[in-house]
């Protein structure tokens, strides 16, 4: 089978990420977490005391970083500068701050950059805000899932519950609030629907019936 991209875009919450590593596992292709690559940074800030909004000191470090995603097994797991920081940068504090350096251009470059060079030898699905639009305008199938913010919320603070955060779902309900905001009104490739994607509300689907869409759906084109 030749080389094949897949867009899966969408709100945070709405279930990226669970899909689009359950999709690459069936298809057997590669798995990149465009969203981690912006916690990375964001992380790199804060340890620096580097205020994530300040876009010109987040660019200044730009220079120094080093991150890779490995994948071992069903694991995938992030390196920052050498350092494994797969769980540390999914805290409440990092996914504020990766919306932050996402509305800065210089960032954004730095990593469609990085994930435009990873797509072009391989086929690979990856999901974030703007994959569809901006970074493989080109792909071979796109998605763009989405679902009521309070649903998202939800499913968000269940997943801080197993990680032993906590936060109370207003909390969470309203910094979800607050990132739908900053990711579809930022200057720089904010989020959208591509006009070619294929819109599907997960509101009341469950992971696995959003799983089996997504692949009969890429199956029957492929067909075709």
């Amino acid at each position: 089978m030749k080389n094949i991209t897949i867009a899966i875009d969408g709100p945070a919450g709405s279930g990226k990420s669970t899909i689009a590593k359950a999709v690459a596992k069936k298809l057997s292709i590669a798995y990149l977490d465009t969203g981690a690559m912006y916690r990375s940074v964001a992380l790199k800030a804060i340890n620096l005391s580097i205020d994530p909004c300040d876009q010109q000191s987040v660019t200044e470090i730009l220079g120094d970083i080093d991150i890779l995603i490995s994948v071992d097994g069903e694991n995938q797991r992030i390196m920052l500068d050498g350092k494994d920081v797969s769980d540390e940068i999914r805290t409440p504090e990092v996914s504020r701050g990766a919306s932050d350096v996402g509305v800065n251009p210089n960032v954004r470059s730095f990593l469609v950059a990085k994930q435009q060079s990873i797509a072009g030898n391989q086929s690979v699905i990856m999901d974030g805000r703007d994959i569809g639009t901006h970074v493989l305008p080109n792909a071979t199938y796109k998605f763009f899932l989405t679902a009521d913010a309070k649903v998202r919320a939800q499913r968000r603070l269940d997943e801080f519950k197993l990680k032993g955060i906590e936060k109370t779902f207003e909390e969470v309900y309203q910094d979800m609030v607050s990132r739908d905001e900053n990711d579809s009104n930022r200057a720089c490739a904010p989020l959208r629907q591509a006009e070619d994607a294929i819109l599907l509300d997960t509101t009341n689907m469950t992971i696995t019936e959003v799983i089996d869409f997504v692949i009969n759906t890429i199956q029957s084109r492929t067909q075709c």
